[in-house]
């Protein structure tokens, strides 16, 4: 859209809406996902204790949580065993592994650029 002097004219839309990234952001890189992924995609099928043990800051409120909505969003596969005592595994699935060329690049950019990031921070908090 243009005005009489061909200039465009800003239409509001919502940036969230407009960014088609945006969705994968939430489902990604909300808070323990990338360390549960991450954990899930290293070490293989694993029990919730184990992942508890491997992920040290988490509460087991907010794994068993984060576990739920990976599941529900088709990243990680939930396997209960009717045993006594019952056993559940949590394992990543072949959607949730398909966001390793994604994490390989992040992994690649933070060793080349996190050094720039914490230089840029304190040449701010200098100021």
């Amino acid at each position: 859209m243009t005005d009489a002097t061909s200039r465009p004219v800003a239409v509001d839309v919502d940036p969230e809406a407009a960014c088609p990234i945006a969705p994968v952001v939430d489902i990604v890189f909300s808070r323990w996902t990338t360390p549960i992924l991450w954990a899930l995609h290293e070490y293989g099928r694993q029990r919730f204790v184990e992942l508890e043990r491997r992920i040290t800051r988490i509460t087991p409120k907010v794994l068993t949580q984060r576990l739920r909505r990976l599941e529900r969003d088709g990243l990680v596969v939930r396997t209960y065993h009717p045993e006594v005592p019952p056993r559940v595994e949590y394992e990543i699935s072949e959607l949730g592994r398909s966001l390793a060329p994604l994490f390989a690049t992040l992994a690649e950019w933070a060793e080349a650029n996190l050094d720039k990031v914490e230089e840029a921070r304190v040449a701010y908090d200098a100021d």
